[in-house]
């Protein structure tokens, strides 16, 4: 146990607690949310409450950061009540957002004014997963850096990819994984709903599906949720349809900014858009399907 060894966890919610409460099997984790309830948990779990984010992180050696899209990641760190200043010098912020590539170097830039290093470590994977130390990590850092990180990061990944030397290079990788989960997901839903509309079983269609060639992680892992959609409440959420509004977005910038047609992300990013219209944000991303299909068609 590398009880001398710190790191803040700062957001405790569906994917900070479980990586926290990992975490904090090994390490002495220290953690910050805006909800008492979640702090109460982290206590429970083993985790140092704080009352503030800048209290947390004064003398960790590392820093796990969940955010939603990099202005978020900018007032974190840099905003009025931004953390950068009570980082200590040689220290690592570890970003585990798809927050896309743009915005890296000058992150990079101005945490290197307080003699703090960024490492690029986006993850895929949903809160289970987080607390069995099962994530897919991508990291684009300098060696330095990943040295630094590495206690956090192989206490989380069961599958640890470095890409790069370059803190970007592990967003620019998981905006390429994201067009792809993107498109998968509303391909499974599109399959799932014409299966409807031909008068098919769901539940058989589906295990026919992915027991073919015609089988992916998306359609094994949305597709059962995709059959809860029109349930009352829909299906449990475990990832919202309005992160893949903000990937989609990444993945399209992306795609523009190199100059390269994506005309099936651009097809798959439209229904997310339409989802996030009729209201369906906060859902799960399965209720997509109710965007190809507003209704089921068989009983």
């Amino acid at each position: 146990m590398m009880t001398n060894y710190q790191v803040a966890v700062l957001g405790l919610g569906a994917m900070g607690l479980p990586m926290a409460t990992r975490l904090a099997d090994d390490l002495t984790v220290h953690g910050f949310d805006i909800a008492q309830p979640r702090l109460d948990l982290a206590a429970a779990s083993g985790i140092t409450p704080h009352d503030s984010a800048r209290s947390a992180v004064a003398g960790v050696d590392a820093v796990l950061l969940a955010v939603r899209n990099s202005a978020q990641l900018d007032d974190v760190l840099f905003g009025e009540n931004g953390i950068a200043a009570d980082l200590t010098a040689g220290s690592v912020v570890i970003l585990t957002s798809t927050v896309g590539v743009d915005g890296i170097p000058a992150v990079v830039s101005r945490l290197a004014e307080h003699g703090v290093l960024l490492v690029d470590a986006p993850l895929s994977g949903g809160p289970v997963r987080a607390g069995a130390g099962d994530l897919l990590i991508v990291v684009g850092a300098e060696p330095a850096a990943r040295e630094k990180a590495a206690p956090v990061l192989e206490r989380l990944a069961s599958t640890l990819t470095v890409v790069g030397d370059r803190p970007g290079d592990g967003q620019a990788l998981k905006t390429v994984n994201q067009l792809l989960c993107g498109v998968h997901i509303a391909a499974a839903a599109e399959a799932l709903a014409l299966a409807d509309a031909l008068g098919l079983d769901r539940e058989t269609t589906l295990a026919a599906l992915e027991a073919g060639a015609a089988g992916s992680f998306m359609l094994g892992n949305r597709g059962p949720r995709m059959l809860e959609a029109y349930d009352d409440g829909g299906a449990e959420v475990l990832s919202r349809l309005d992160i893949f509004v903000k990937d989609m977005g990444i993945v399209g910038k992306a795609a523009r900014e190199a100059g390269l047609a994506a005309p099936v992300a651009a097809a798959a990013e439209q229904l997310y858009l339409i989802g996030q219209a009729q209201g369906l944000a906060a859902e799960d991303d399965s209720a997509v399907i109710r965007v190809v299909a507003p209704a089921r068609r068989s009983l």
